[in-house]
């Protein structure tokens, strides 16, 4: 079945162009590259994974519960229209503000894939060639994924975010090689570690938490990736070059800030677009989530090197200057730490039920015997 009826709302031409300027460049340097990077690229290959086995695609997801978060993540709740709804309108609401989030989720990850092939093109050094191969593997992993939860589990996709699809489009049509790195693997992934990290955190359910563990736990090398290019890189950049790079992230910031709020969801429900964007702003849950998302943007903006007093004037204005200092490493190793419990926890419990099983087969052989 084709997704196109699965979408809520018309997403349009089912082909986005997007113009593509820049060369590809070819290193005939085959020598060692650096280290770090050809640490993490051996890493990048020994943490491949399949989606459909490593994931318990069996577990049952009911569509008008899918995450089980409490009620109060949900926008409308405390409003008007929240005690309007019935039980039955609630879970509609539940099954379309998570296929929405799933589905920008899915489609930022289709855009994660597509600039990692960018990148393989365009970067100079095959230190980053390499890596970038392994990682565009993992994004086609993770689109494969979330595309199937919201074909299987919810049945129910999203378009694009408008903002989402600006900030894409943006990143891919600069010819700078280095600009895909700072517009998906600092700006768009970080945004998604917070909003994945957020959901894995609160959810309930086993499905969407396996999922967003495993994910998270391959994101947590892209950024690795991000950072150690353009630290390197950065060093090197004049001051004008400099501030065009963090033009770019201030303008990236807020356009992420204020318009990733799902008010599509809330349109949907027949909300006036000024009465839903009111209600968002008024959403305390939204203001905690705002607070996450920079929680892993700002330093890793700062450790690369962009931290000039217009940049910094700019995270003082969000409230959220203060995050700069905050230990990225720290927060990358708990993502892998996770997914490693998450496995261990599954596999003991996996290993339990078939020695009850083996040891229930010999009662029942020894009481035939008898």
């Amino acid at each position: 079945m084709s997704t196109r009826e699965l979408y809520v709302q018309d997403p349009g031409d089912a082909l986005w162009k997007v113009p593509a300027t820049g060369a590809a460049r070819f290193s005939w340097e085959y020598g060692d590259g650096r280290e770090r990077l050809l640490a993490l690229y051996q890493k990048g290959k020994d943490k491949q994974w399949d989606a459909t086995s490593r994931i318990d695609w069996d577990l049952e997801v009911d569509p008008k519960n899918p995450l089980g978060t409490p009620d109060e993540s949900m926008a409308l709740y405390g409003t008007k229209y929240w005690d309007r709804m019935t039980e039955k309108d609630r879970g509609e609401l539940r099954q379309h503000y998570t296929s929405w989030q799933f589905s920008q989720f899915l489609h930022g990850e289709q855009g994660a894939m597509v600039c990692a092939a960018r990148i393989v093109e365009s970067v100079p050094d095959l230190d980053a060639k390499f890596y970038s191969a392994t990682q565009a593997m993992d994004e086609a992993r993770h689109a494969e994924i979330y595309s199937r939860f919201l074909q299987e589990k919810t049945g129910m996709l999203y378009p694009v975010n408008d903002s989402l699809r600006a900030l894409l489009g943006d990143t891919l049509k600069d010819a700078r090689w280095d600009m895909p790195y700072l517009g998906m693997q600092v700006l768009i992934e970080g945004l998604a570690l917070a909003a994945f990290g957020m959901i894995r955190d609160t959810t309930t359910k086993p499905l969407p938490k396996q999922i967003l563990t495993y994910v998270m736990q391959d994101e947590a090398r892209h950024v690795a990736f991000g950072r150690m290019a353009l630290r390197d890189y950065y060093r090197q950049l004049t001051d004008a070059e400099r501030r065009e790079r963090e033009d770019f992230v201030i303008e990236g910031c807020y356009l992420m800030r204020d318009r990733l709020r799902g008010l599509e969801v809330l349109e949907n429900f027949g909300i006036p677009g000024e009465e839903a964007a009111e209600i968002t702003e008024n959403s305390e849950f939204l203001h905690l989530f705002r607070k996450l998302l920079f929680s892993r943007i700002v330093p890793c903006v700062k450790d690369i090197g962009l931290w000039g007093e217009r940049l910094q004037r700019a995270y003082v204005d969000m409230g959220v200057f203060e995050l700069g200092d905050s230990s990225l490493d720290l927060l990358m190793a708990q993502d892998e730490e996770l997914a490693e419990q998450l496995d261990a926890e599954r596999f003991a419990a996996e290993e339990a039920a078939r020695t009850a099983e083996i040891a229930e087969a010999i009662a029942e052989g020894g009481r035939e015997e008898a």
